[in-house]
């Protein structure tokens, strides 16, 4: 996988609000938020997108899902609720080729996304 700016966040070669921080996982504040609270949870693992995750990541994607819970937790959004995203390719959105979940929050969002 290329250099990305996930990854120099990883490295802490870039500056980021980190929120929570783990062996296999990074939590951090989106720097372009689309909401209140947009929040940003990543794999330390170079994975392009969820669409090239093998066998071997099932662990660590059960790992980054509860990262989001625990993550929107302790920013007060689990009593009214929240969105979690990840973009795929480009037709999906996806800007930064690093498996990344968005947990978007704080008011109501609305449906369909876009």
């Amino acid at each position: 996988m290329s250099e990305t700016v996930f990854s120099k966040i990883i490295r802490k070669e870039i500056p980021a609000k980190i929120l929570y921080e783990d062996q296999w996982s990074l939590a951090f504040e989106d720097i372009h938020p689309q909401a209140p609270t947009h929040l940003l949870v990543i794999p330390k693992k170079p994975i392009g997108s969820l669409a090239e995750a093998t066998q071997e990541d099932k662990e660590l994607l059960g790992h980054l899902q509860w990262v989001v819970a625990h993550v929107a937790q302790l920013h007060g959004l689990s009593a009214s609720g929240y969105r979690v995203v990840t973009n795929i390719g480009s037709d999906g959105g996806q800007s930064v080729p690093h498996l990344h979940y968005h947990i978007l929050g704080g008011r109501a969002l609305d449906w369909p996304p876009g």
